[in-house]
């Protein structure tokens, strides 16, 4: 029977590796998954999605407000509209949703005979693609403008994916839940 100092080297020796395995497996599982689900999202998808033709494509999104979603490209998005819209300057596209986005929401719904609550839900996004214009299919994407009182261009795949949209600097940003890039 081997002695309790043996069994002991032996188990340190084992750990080392054992641990550098758990370690390597969890990274790697970690490097592999997806995207985690939005919380707050009807569709529980990571972006903005669609599939088919640009028209109707936003009735499935997410809720955007002061407690979902806050911080995040999908409250870029939602500010770039508003910018477009007239209804918030271009200083205030920072991708939070705070009292001033939240204000330029009110308005913006009540000017759209939607209910003003502040908060942009399917039914606001709804509404909101409706100034969507196809322009153009090419190199796999769909790339329409939105057409308020001033543009921005927007694109998705052309059969299905994630929607994406130009910042005022013109660089195409994704419209991501959980995460703030603009």
């Amino acid at each position: 029977m081997p002695s309790q100092s043996i069994r002991r080297r032996v188990l340190r020796r084992a750990a080392a590796p054992a641990a550098a395995v758990a370690v390597a497996l969890g990274l790697t599982a970690a490097l592999t998954t997806a995207p985690a689900a939005a919380s707050g999202s009807y569709t529980g998808r990571a972006y903005v999605y669609g599939e088919g033709s640009l028209a109707g494509d936003w009735s499935d999104e997410g809720v955007v407000n002061v407690a979902t979603h806050r911080s995040s490209n999908v409250t870029c998005l939602w500010q770039t509209i508003l910018w477009a819209d007239g209804y918030l300057p271009r200083s205030d596209i920072d991708g939070i949703f705070g009292d001033q986005t939240h204000a330029a929401t009110v308005r913006w719904q009540r000017n759209h005979g939607l209910t003003a609550d502040g908060s942009v839900g399917k039914a606001t996004f709804a509404k909101a693609q409706q100034n969507i214009v196809l322009q153009d299919t090419s190199d796999g994407y769909q790339y329409g403008m939105y057409d308020g009182n001033s543009l921005f261009a927007v694109r998705r795949p052309i059969n299905a994916g994630n929607w994406m949209f130009a910042s005022p600097s013109g660089v195409f940003i994704s419209a991501a839940y959980n995460w703030k890039t603009c």
